[in-house]
Parts: structure tokens; C-alpha cells; sequence
């Protein structure tokens, strides 16, 4: 997966480039006429920063490429959205198989499960910050350099 950025910040090795948030929507022909399509416009000026520690020099203005695998993003993807999903069904079935709950009690307990989840998922993708921020690469290249204005 590939993004370009533009370099906010340079304190030694680190550097921290801002990019702005895409989504899907805005390559697809359909965009004014469909839901998702209108709710992102609503939200398109989002912003993501990342520090990446690096050993090239870069200079603040710099437009630059940010570079993660691919298979990184399908696994932390996989993990964000299936962990959740597999929690809420395992606590349902676990819950519904002792046959002392009531049916709200269980539906209650699980969304709270996956909320947990969650909330646990953030706790430890903020832990393995220096981890991910190890896998993004930056590199300038003569496309992007041109591509600024």
C-alpha cells in the first residue's frame, strides 16, 4: 500500500509526515448518488501524522511516499474487524449454553464483549506503535517531486 505525504517535522532520525484520509468512495462513478459516497465527503478533511524513524534526510515541505506491505495491512485488517466479531459470537454462544441468562442479559454481555475487545485492540496496537512504525518505508522519488506544486 503505497500514500503520499507531505513531511511536517524533521528532530533528528525522525521524521513525521501528514497525509490526508481517502476513502473508497472517491474513485467510484456513483459517488453523488450513493450514501456512503455523500457521508464521505462529510468527513474528507481528515488528516493521519505519523513519525517514522528513518535514516534519509528529509526536509519539512517534502513531498515523500509512504510504503507499507501489504500483508501487514491484511493481517492488522483481519485482526481489527474479525477479533471483535469473533468474540461477540463466542461470549453469545458460551452465555446462551449455561441456560441462565435471559436472551437480552446475553445479547447485553456480548456487545460489552465486543466493545472489549475494542478497546483492547487499541491498548495493544498502541504498544506496537514502534513496531508498525518500523514497517512504514519513506522514500522520495521524482514523481512525487514533481507532482507537488
Amino acid at each position: 500500500m503505497k500514500e503520499i505525504a507531505e513531511v511536517t517535522a524533521v528532530e533528528g532520525n525522525r521524521v513525521t509526515v501528514t497525509t490526508e484520509l481517502k476513502t473508497a468512495c472517491s474513485g467510484c462513478a456513483q459517488v453523488s448518488n450513493c450514501g456512503a459516497g455523500i457521508l464521505s465527503k462529510v468527513f474528507a478533511d481528515r488528516n493521519a501524522q505519523f513519525t517514522v524513524v528513518t535514516e534519509q534526510a528529509f526536509r519539512p515541505g517534502e513531498r515523500v511516499q509512504l510504503e507499507v506491505p501489504d500483508t501487514a495491512v491484511t493481517r492488522f485488517a483481519l485482526l481489527l474487524y474479525g477479533l471483535p466479531i469473533l468474540m461477540l459470537l463466542l461470549i453469545a454462544v458460551l452465555l446462551e449454553n449455561t441456560g441462565t441468562l435471559t436472551e437480552g442479559f446475553i445479547i447485553l454481555l456480548s456487545f460489552a464483549g465486543f466493545a472489549l475487545t475494542f478497546w483492547g485492540l487499541k491498548r495493544w496496537f498502541r504498544k506496537r506503535d514502534i513496531q508498525v512504525n518500523a514497517m512504514v518505508k519513506l522514500e522520495t522519488s521524482a514523481e512525487v517531486q514533481h507532482s507537488n506544486p
